[in-house]
């Protein structure tokens, strides 16, 4: 679909459709390429969601009224997933979030962007080098996306920040657009929100939960050609933001350290993976400068995207599949093989079945039915 004008009406539909329940990233394209747009999928809703079995009643309008408001109070605007603006990179994924806020430079977006992550309790010397790292691609023209988190994220925020050739870079947080997550990094990422740029994707007064922190990575990984990791133990959430950076088919990379610190673990374990081995700015640039999608790290698992066609989609009756799906995850592709239906036929059925709440999506493009 492509954003030509947007509507005010058709603008507000949209946050509806997705604040509604039951309602992902992937149910929510899957709505519009049904129905048309998204005031239409609303309409229609209470109508799939009876055919999967139960009823189904979108969010109250006057919810989302306040939305709106709240966000127009934090200075911050909306940003859909067919706007020339939204991140050229982000978009490629399938679960790419269908509506983002935003405070700040939008148009960093549209650099080569690179992902700098790492360590929370991070030691005083990768401290120094995501600092290092961040000021320095900043100079190389790239927009320095991170998270925000102590240690790691932080730094490289202010790295980025101090570049005597302009501020550039992206934070992307886990809460509202006006909340600050940590407290005591609220200073920088108001910094952030009116020097460089500040994405939300939950909406405003949201406050961050563990559930968000993934959902934040996999935008994080998403908007830049590659991720580097400086410092990470081998369970952090760092190595998250690499895998789904990997499975993107995007650069992974690694700062090495030593096998005596437990805070190296991680990025050893991904160096001995596949992910590449950086020491310097100069090797950052050398991957990414001209970045064509084809990384030179191995570390990736590329997952086949779960896409049908607008037109197949909005003429499709749903498959009966419902016996095929246990609580166990199981692909798409293995449904429609199972089935004989058509690839639209079966996913216009799960749609049904999630409007109804009764499925679940998984990574990977796997579903399964609740318990």
């Amino acid at each position: 679909m492509k954003a030509a004008a947007l509507s005010q009406e058709e603008a507000f539909a949209r946050i509806r459709l997705l604040r509604s329940p039951y309602i992902g990233p992937v149910t929510y394209l899957h709505l519009l390429q049904r129905f048309g747009d998204a005031r239409s999928a609303l309409e229609g809703l209470p109508d799939l969601g009876k055919r999967g079995g139960r009823s189904y009643r979108p969010i109250a309008a006057d919810k989302v009224e306040a939305e709106v408001l709240a966000t127009r109070k934090a200075g911050a605007k909306y940003l859909f997933h067919d706007s020339p603006d939204y991140p050229p990179l982000l978009r490629e994924l399938e679960s790419a979030p269908p509506i983002l806020t935003y405070r700040g430079r939008l148009e960093l977006v549209k650099q080569p962007c690179v992902a700098i992550v790492g360590a929370r309790n991070a030691s005083a010397a990768a401290i120094k080098l995501a600092r290092e790292f961040g000021a320095g691609l900043a100079a190389e023209g790239f927009a320095v996306v991170s998270g925000l988190a102590r240690g790691i994220d932080g730094a490289a925020h202010k790295g980025a920040l101090s570049s005597a050739d302009g501020a550039s870079t992206i934070g992307v947080i886990a809460s509202g657009i006006e909340i600050a997550y940590p407290p005591q990094h609220a200073e920088l990422q108001e910094r952030i929100a009116t020097e460089g740029l500040l994405l939300a994707e939950q909406p405003p007064g949201t406050e961050p939960r563990g559930s968000h922190f993934p959902s934040r990575n996999r935008i994080i990984a998403g908007i830049a050609a590659g991720t580097l990791v400086a410092e990470a133990a081998p369970k952090s959430g760092s190595l998250i933001t690499a895998r789904l950076a990997g499975e993107a088919g995007r650069e992974v990379m690694a700062i090495p350290g030593s096998p005596l610190d437990a805070r190296s673990q991680g990025c050893n374990k991904l160096i001995r993976d596949g992910a590449v081995l950086v020491q310097a700015v100069d090797d950052v640039v050398e991957l990414l400068r001209g970045f064509d999608g084809t990384p030179r790290s191995s570390f990736r698992e590329a997952n086949a995207p779960d896409f049908t066609p607008h037109e197949e989609l909005a003429e499709a009756d749903p498959a009966d599949i419902a016996s095929l799906l246990t609580t166990a995850p199981v692909a798409i592709d293995e449904l429609i093989r199972q089935s004989g239906e058509s690839a639209a036929s079966v996913q216009m059925a799960l749609l049904e079945l999630e409007i109804s709440g009764r499925l679940q999506r998984h990574a990977g493009g796997r579903v399964s039915v609740h318990n």
